[in-house]
């Protein structure tokens, strides 16, 4: 969740740069001290004095480079290989004026290696040979969406809140959307997980950023909506008032743990940020708890370390929820610190308060000797205990046996509204889409668009998870240029809540719409193939070569007569020959043991050649993982057919239509790494 009070637009260095202290031309270079931030975290005597030295000495100091490697485990680990053995090692023992750098070093409690610190400067990054070339690795990657640069804290949440295949999942706060991709993944550890993400956002823009950071998943089970968290609405499924098997509630907070990247904090920090979100804090925690259901897991967390905005949060809900429970958790390798159990109110006046002073919440107190609430079960982590950003993390769990055993009318008895949270508001709020969102119109499966792709692609019509799935986004619920693809279990989800939930993003591309005069004027798009490949017929899939497979990386349109003068692969010239003109496949095994994954792209079949329709960025991705050949931001994407100098622009006039966001490379979007 953002941050908001630290991280908006107005706080921007020059050029974008979120650290304003790394500016110099016409910047003033942020004085790294606030008295009254230390005089506040002194008091609370978090840490000994020792401690508190090193803590605030790291706060000072610029934050490591942390990336994670995502995808299915034998794509995580292909990846990883090429870490380890094309860039690590040579960064092993490097110099930069004469200086030693540190090397790259796995996050030990983050799983199987799959997540990095870099903790080398910026500035040395871009100039060093070695580290340049692995940081042009890094961008690849992550345009891709094979490596997610996410802070290393901000990891932690989804982790510890253990999300299976099977669960309803709930994020409240998601924007930008790392933690979300974590719980998808998670979600994604089988082939055809039966549960389903649900990313709230409060804000509308924020929501499409959040579209933009987890679009790379291709997930058909996800719905993207816009909340306010604190009245989100009750929803149903299978005709009865669903609760969540898993909620993340990474509140907005005040983000002072985040001050290693985020420099202007030093400027602005007040004791008010705190103070000023502990209720709304609250109120979204206490959502969340209406809306788990029992024997679910909830994990409440903020990149502040202020015990006012959260183990007095905890402390509160424990109050109110008799049912809930603080759950001790341990990420063997990450070193942390124990939530706290007492701690000093303060005022907007910087004076300190006594219970019962009603200046302040006396939510903001410390438990009461009678109340034991295991606070000390919740986790706090430090950035000078493994170099990170501050965190703090809580694990809850609502105690009873889960709901999907009970009987149905006990359970529609059990989830009556709460009333600590349901109120006008919420209703107001839920009433109706948002008014530039387009209706999801689902399609029969025997509509006269989709036959036609059933037929030419060889889809079994009663393979129901694909042909009963299809959807479209205009007010006509007709065809007409992009058709979408759900998973049953987000469809039903989606159909059992439209009128409530202000969805505004669901479902993966399928179909896209090409020329009218082919046999079937579909193309089925990339982002689907990992979810479809396997209910395709063989008619038109094509083995190929990795020598032609190269050839196709590098050259667009070679000609049919080409490849066959050549005889790079004749099977598979023999066999494109036949095709029909439109959409294909090639199915490219890299190696005869299998160690690395079979590799499936759609090509476009012409009339006298052939194309494979990768992206710029895909295509450069690709070269570099199966290949080894390096490419350079600036470099043409591919030759053209009648020769070495010519670009891919000058036969344009022989390519499908084809939506910009598959040919062109994406602008760089400027997204916000999380805390």
């Amino acid at each position: 969740m953002g941050k908001r009070n630290f991280r908006g637009r107005n706080y921007k260095g020059k050029n974008g740069s979120r650290d304003p202290a790394e500016q110099k031309n016409g910047w003033e270079e942020i004085q790294k001290e606030n008295e009254k931030w230390e005089t506040y975290y002194r008091s609370q005597n978090l840490l000994n004095d020792e401690d508190f030295t090193k803590f605030k000495q790291h706060c000072q100091n610029q934050l490591p480079l942390t990336f994670r490697i995502t995808g299915s485990k034998a794509h995580a680990k292909e990846i990883l290989n090429i870490f380890k053995e094309r860039h690590l090692q040579y960064l092993d023992g490097v110099e930069f004026e004469g200086e030693p750098l540190k090397t790259p070093q796995p996050l030990p409690w983050y799983p199987n290696e799959l997540a990095w610190q870099i903790d080398v400067p910026k500035q040395v990054i871009r100039k060093n040979e070695q580290f340049a070339k692995t940081q042009r690795f890094l961008v690849i990657e992550t345009e891709v969406g094979n490596i997610s640069r996410q802070e290393a804290v901000s990891m932690i949440p989804p982790l510890v809140l253990k999300v299976e295949p099977h669960h309803k999942v709930l994020d409240m706060c998601a924007a930008p959307g790392s933690k979300t991709a974590q719980l998808i993944e998670s979600l994604h550890s089988v082939d055809d997980p039966t549960g389903f993400v649900v990313a709230n956002d409060s804000d509308f823009k924020r929501a499409h950023m959040l579209i933009h950071q987890i679009k790379r998943l291709n997930s058909p089970n996800l719905l993207v909506v816009n909340h306010d968290a604190q009245f989100f609405p009750k929803t149903k499924l299978n005709g009865e008032f669903m609760k969540f098997d898993r909620i993340l509630c990474d509140v907005p907070c005040s983000g002072d743990g985040t001050i290693r990247k985020n420099a202007q904090i030093w400027n602005k920090w007040s004791i008010g940020d705190g103070i000023g979100l502990h209720l709304l804090q609250y109120r979204i925690l206490q959502r969340g708890i209406d809306l788990l259901a029992k024997g679910g897991r909830l994990v409440y967390s903020t990149c502040s370390i202020n015990p006012i905005e959260n183990e007095a949060v905890i402390a509160q809900a424990l109050r109110k929820n008799k049912d809930i429970k603080v759950i001790k958790t341990e990420l063997p390798g990450l070193i942390s610190s124990n939530g706290v159990k007492t701690w000093k109110v303060y005022g907007k006046d910087f004076q300190v308060k006594e219970r019962g002073d009603e200046s302040v919440e006396q939510s903001f107190f410390p438990p009461t000797e009678d109340e034991d609430f295991n606070l000390e079960d919740c986790i706090r982590v430090y950035p000078h205990q493994q170099n990170t950003g501050g965190f703090f993390i809580t694990v809850l769990e609502k105690q009873g046996e889960q709901e999907t055993e009970e009987p149905s009318k006990k359970k529609a008895k059990i989830e009556q509204p709460v009333e600590s949270t349901t109120t006008k508001k919420e209703k107001l709020s839920n009433t109706s889409n948002h008014d530039s969102a387009e209706p999801f119109n689902f399609l029969a499966k025997d509509q006269e668009e989709l036959s036609k792709c059933w037929k030419f692609y060889g889809f079994d019509e009663n393979n129901s998870i694909v042909t009963d799935n299809c959807f479209v986004r205009n007010a006509t619920g007709e065809p007409s240029r992009i058709i979408y693809l759900s998973h049953p279990i987000a469809k039903q989800y989606l159909l059992a809540n439209e009128e409530k939930l202000k969805i505004i993003h669901s479902g993966v591309k399928i179909f896209v719409s090409q020329r009218t005069d082919l046999e079937c004027k579909w193309r089925i798009q990339s982002e689907a193939l990992p979810i479809i490949k396997q209910h395709l017929s063989d008619s038109r899939v094509l083995k190929c070569s990795l020598e032609l497979f190269e050839k196709l990386l590098k050259e667009a349109f070679p000609k049919f007569d080409e490849l066959q003068e050549l005889h790079i692969d004749d099977e598979f010239t023999n066999k494109v020959k036949t095709l029909s003109q439109g959409c294909a496949f090639i199915q490219i095994k890299r190696d005869i043991n299998e160690e690395h994954e079979e590799l499936f792209y759609p090509i476009w079949v012409g009339s006298k050649c052939v194309n494979l329709m990768l992206s710029k960025k895909e295509t450069f991705e690709v070269l570099y993982r199966v290949f080894n050949v390096e490419t350079s931001a600036q470099q043409e994407y591919k030759q053209g057919p009648t020769g070495p100098n010519k670009p891919i622009e000058d036969v344009a006039e022989t390519t499908p239509e084809v939506t910009t966001e598959e040919v062109t490379a994406e602008p760089e979007a400027k997204e916000e790494v999380e805390a």
